[in-house]
């Protein structure tokens, strides 16, 4: 009998599979708990780990970056327009859209990561992952990416990201509806014509292919479970930061 051969392909659908099972599926699991007024993240457990994609795997959609972007793999910056203080450190988020925990962190700690954007006092970059879509079976995380950045082309990131996180399915892997990632754009504030256009970049996949270029190059930076904040590159405790007392002492920490 002949031996069997592996292929890039078997093997990631290998690797999936064994993170899944040791992972309970999903990503980051955080448990929240309230006492009086402070919520705080008081234990964070599981993390899937995941591969790279193979070649044959990648998204079609041609090389289309976002505005502000130079490269495949480069994060996109939110409130770029905001001139950062000097010595302001740089936060890279990194979240998938289908992630429950990145739901949690969001609701828990977005606003004042924004806000702190918003005013200079951090340079925010965001890092779109899809990798949900590999183990959840679907293409959410790649089309909520794409949608957003299309929504970029309307000045309208940030809006749109704040939207999807509440949205996301009860059903982890149900996944994203046209009609709610249309939903999502108006309620960001896009319309009319600008809506249109919004709606051809959607079909049309435009970002795809950047989406899948910040997955795989996040995995080279070691990045491995969402959500993953890095604060001047260094990797932060999510139990620490998620709250907006805690993620304002660390970035302040941060700062000369």
């Amino acid at each position: 009998m002949g031996s069997s051969k592996s292929t890039p392909s078997t093997d990631r659908q290998a690797k999936i599979r064994a993170a899944s099972t040791n992972a309970g599926g999903g990503a980051n699991r955080i448990v929240v708990g309230a006492v009086v007024l402070v919520v705080a993240i008081i234990a964070v457990v599981g993390g899937v780990i995941w591969s790279q994609r193979s070649a044959d795997d990648a998204p079609t959609g041609g090389t289309a970056l976002p505005k502000g972007v130079a490269a495949m793999g480069e994060g996109y910056r939110a409130f770029a327009d905001v001139t950062a203080r000097p010595g302001a450190p740089t936060v890279d988020v990194y979240e998938d859209f289908q992630c429950p925990a990145c739901k949690q962190f969001e609701e828990l700690t977005g606003a004042t990561v924004t806000g702190l954007a918003k005013e200079g006092r951090i340079v925010l970059v965001y890092h779109v992952k899809n990798f949900l879509d590999d183990n959840l079976r679907n293409d959410s995380s790649t089309r909520a990416g794409n949608a957003a950045f299309c929504a970029a082309d309307a000045g309208r990131f940030q809006e749109f990201h704040d939207q999807v996180f509440p949205g996301q399915p009860a059903t982890e892997g149900a996944g994203f509806t046209d009609a709610q990632l249309s939903g999502f754009a108006q309620a960001a504030g896009i319309t009319g014509d600008a809506l249109a256009t919004w709606q051809d970049c959607v079909e049309g996949g435009r970002y795809d292919a950047y989406v899948d270029s910040v997955e795989k190059q996040s995995f080279a930076d070691g990045v491995r479970g969402t959500p993953t904040v890095r604060i001047d590159g260094k990797d932060q405790e999510l139990g620490a930061i998620a709250s907006p007392e805690g993620f304002t002492a660390a970035v302040e920490a941060a700062t000369p």
